[in-house]
């Protein structure tokens, strides 16, 4: 049990250091991603994000509530894709929690009305955490020469 709480705490962890993420939507057949600044909630097994109402992804959320969030460093090798389903609300306090300087690029204030939170819910995840690019590539260069497969890091599967 321990492992499965230290592998849930990873993705937490990975995901709030990265802090964006794209976020991939289903549009008819196609699927869409956008990059998006996630806020983890720990405690309500949520990320959340600032939306506007005339956004086409609240649209494709209410047809296909299944979304993927993922999450990339690729200087420090570290990747994270949450697999979770996702709901438009239009939580006004929770609106005034989540604002920040970046929303300002995108609102006025945290009472424009067309702002909304898109909430998703995690159900499983995986991530990558590699030691980083340069020992890395050393390790794969040693595993080439000796025939081996290199440990390039953790890499597992979460249910959430």
């Amino acid at each position: 049990m321990a492992n499965i709480e230290h592998d849930n705490e990873k993705v937490w962890d990975l995901a709030e250091k990265i802090g964006f993420c794209m976020l991939t939507t289903q549009s008819g057949a196609e699927l869409k991603a956008r990059p998006m600044s996630a806020h983890g909630e720990r405690v309500e097994n949520a990320f959340y994000f600032l939306t506007d109402v005339e956004s086409h992804k609240d649209e494709e959320v209410e047809q296909h509530p299944n979304v993927c969030l993922a999450f990339a460093d690729a200087k420090g090798q570290k990747y994270v894709s949450i697999s979770g389903v996702a709901r438009v609300l239009n939580d006004r306090e929770k609106i005034h929690d989540l604002w920040s300087t970046p929303a300002k690029a995108w609102w006025d204030s945290a009472d424009d009305p067309s702002i909304r939170i898109l909430k998703v819910t995690p159900s499983s995840a995986e991530y990558w955490d590699s030691p980083g690019t340069l020992i890395s590539y050393i390790k794969m260069a040693a595993a080439a020469v000796s025939s081996t497969r290199p440990d390039l890091g953790d890499h597992n599967k979460v249910e959430m």
